[in-house]
């Protein structure tokens, strides 16, 4: 696998704008496309010369052949989570005679022209969480690059593979309740990421639903350092449950706890979310996702959509799938309680 290096010619983003048209029609008008008439072909023209720009090559290799190389698009590459879902993408590749090559947008400002200049380097890309705009994604397919998007919501016409979040996030809030737990907090930010996002809303719904109030939220990075700044400042006055937004903030709240002297899950329970190696060691009560599941199903989508694409122009019926997630109950909140058909109810 290659990690890519940034680019420092001009993008196809100075195109659009010197020409006054949208990086989509820059990229039919260089590949001479039917849809943009001659005038605005002879602007983008004109602008392409202008700024020196060397075009990403995306029309020439999806006329002449293949790569024989796929990519993925990550918000960042830290922690076990994206590690896993590479490994998964990687695999599935190499099976399928395909090098992988790799791009995080974390600290980027030219994110967009990157992964459009990537889009031009393979015959298939998948696209992860919020790490470029609807508008990108629209662009790169109106060039006919076969995409996957993993992990966020779907854009019409493009296959979208997701996790299952509300749903167990709602079974976990539930599961809380029946050990007595009212006042919980959520850790992890759901404007960060359409996942989180899914977690919060799970968790906020089956409070709802028992009479109890909005889980209070705490954003941050999701790393174990963030989890134990967070931890320590929620010790002075811990809630009942901490529900965290993944295993290595929980394993961060759970170092805090210990460092003040609270007791896990004596005096709070606390919860993530992935089922990663380190979640198991520590008893973490957590939700196991299928990390490389979601991978290896993104590489061979491409795969498929690759070979319908040199066979003919017809475009395919868009596929969604949401792959599930599973709770999976250890130590860090308690004892497994008596069965109890009223989640409020006494014996719990």
């Amino acid at each position: 696998m290659k990690a890519l290096s940034k680019s420092k010619a001009a993008t196809i983003y100075e195109v659009a704008r010197h020409a006054g048209v949208s990086i989509a029609t820059v990229s039919r008008a260089l590949r001479d496309s039917d849809l943009v008439t001659e005038a605005t072909r002879a602007r983008v023209r004109a602008a392409v010369e202008a700024l020196n720009y060397t075009p990403n090559q995306l029309g020439r290799s999806l006329a002449e052949g293949r790569h024989a190389a796929n990519g993925i698009v990550f918000p960042d590459l830290t922690g076990p989570y994206y590690a896993e879902v590479v490994l998964g993408y990687e695999e599935a590749a190499s099976e399928l005679g395909r090098s992988v090559l790799i791009l995080t947008t974390h600290g980027r400002r030219d994110a967009e022209a990157a992964v459009l200049d990537l889009a031009g380097r393979v015959d298939g890309l998948a696209v992860m969480g919020n790490t470029v705009g609807d508008d990108t994604v629209r662009a790169i397919a109106a060039t006919g690059v076969p995409l996957v998007l993993l992990a966020r919501p779907p854009v019409d016409g493009i296959d979208t593979i997701r996790t299952r979040n509300e749903r167990t996030a709602t079974a976990l809030a539930d599961h809380l309740v029946a050990h007595g737990h009212r006042r919980m907090v959520f850790v992890g930010d759901p404007e960060a990421a359409p996942d989180m996002a899914g977690r919060y809303a799970g968790l906020a719904k089956a409070l709802r639903a028992c009479g109890l109030p909005r889980p209070e939220c705490r954003p941050c990075s999701y790393d174990v350092e963030a989890g134990e700044r967070v931890g320590a400042a929620l010790m002075a006055d811990p809630p009942d449950a901490v529900v965290c937004a993944n295993d290595e903030v929980a394993l961060g709240v759970h170092l805090a706890a210990e460092a003040a002297g609270r007791s896990v899950p004596d005096d709070l329970a606390v919860t993530g979310w992935d089922d990663v190696l380190a979640a198991r060691f520590a008893g973490l009560t957590t939700v196991s996702q299928p990390m490389r599941e979601l991978g290896a199903t993104a590489a061979r989508w491409l795969d498929q959509r690759i070979g319908e694409r040199n066979a003919g122009p017809e475009r395919a019926t868009p596929r969604r799938r949401v792959l599930p997630t599973q709770l999976v109950v250890r130590r860090s909140c308690g004892a497994h309680p008596v069965e109890n058909t009223d989640p409020l109810g006494g014996t719990a």
